[in-house]
C-alpha cells in the first residue's frame, strides 16, 4: 500500500491511470455489461475487475486519482435507459454528485443510446468492471490535466 491512495484502486488500476493522458476515455461498469467483449477492443486491449465495489464507491476511488477532462462540455457520458432516453435511473443522480464531489463544481453529463455507447466504450482506454448489479451502471469519465509544479 501507498500513503494516500484508496485501497480499494489496485496496482494495475493505478498504473493504467498512470498511463492514460489527458483526453484518454474510461469506462467504469456494472456487471451486466459486456465489458469483456468490448474491453478487448479498447487501447488496454483487456478488462481490470474491481470487484467488491459498487459503481459510486469506484468511481469515488478513481476521480480520487484522475481529474474530468475540462476542455469538453461533458467529461461524463452514461447510457440511456433502452426505449426511454429521457428516464433517470437511481445510479445517474448517484455517479453525479459522486463527480460533482470529486470536481468540486457541477459536472455535465451527457448520455448515449445503447449501441452508441458501446461502440463509444470500444474507443476508450481502458474497462474497469465493478461489482455493481445495475442496472444502466455504464459511464465513460474524460481524463482531464493536472497542472503540476515545474520539476
Amino acid at each position: 500500500m501507498l500513503k494516500g491512495i484508496d485501497q480499494r484502486l489496485s496496482a494495475e488500476i493505478v498504473h493504467v491511470l498512470m498511463l492514460m493522458g489527458h483526453g484518454d476515455d474510461l469506462v467504469i461498469c456494472d456487471v451486466n455489461h459486456p465489458a469483456a467483449t468490448i474491453a478487448a477492443e479498447t487501447t488496454y486491449g483487456r478488462l481490470i475487475d474491481m470487484p467488491g465495489c459498487d459503481i459510486p464507491t469506484a468511481a469515488r476511488a478513481i476521480l480520487s486519482l484522475m481529474p474530468l477532462d475540462t476542455f469538453v462540455e461533458a467529461p461524463v457520458t452514461r447510457m440511456q435507459v433502452v426505449g426511454e432516453p429521457a428516464a433517470e435511473r437511481p445510479i445517474f443522480a448517484r455517479m453525479q454528485a459522486v463527480a460533482d464531489s470529486a470536481e468540486g463544481r457541477p459536472v455535465t453529463m451527457q448520455s448515449l443510446e445503447r449501441f452508441a455507447f458501446y461502440k463509444a466504450a470500444k474507443q476508450a482506454f481502458c474497462i474497469i468492471r465493478t461489482a455493481d448489479s445495475g442496472p444502466y451502471g455504464c459511464f465513460i469519465l474524460k481524463k482531464g490535466v493536472i497542472d503540476l509544479p515545474p520539476l
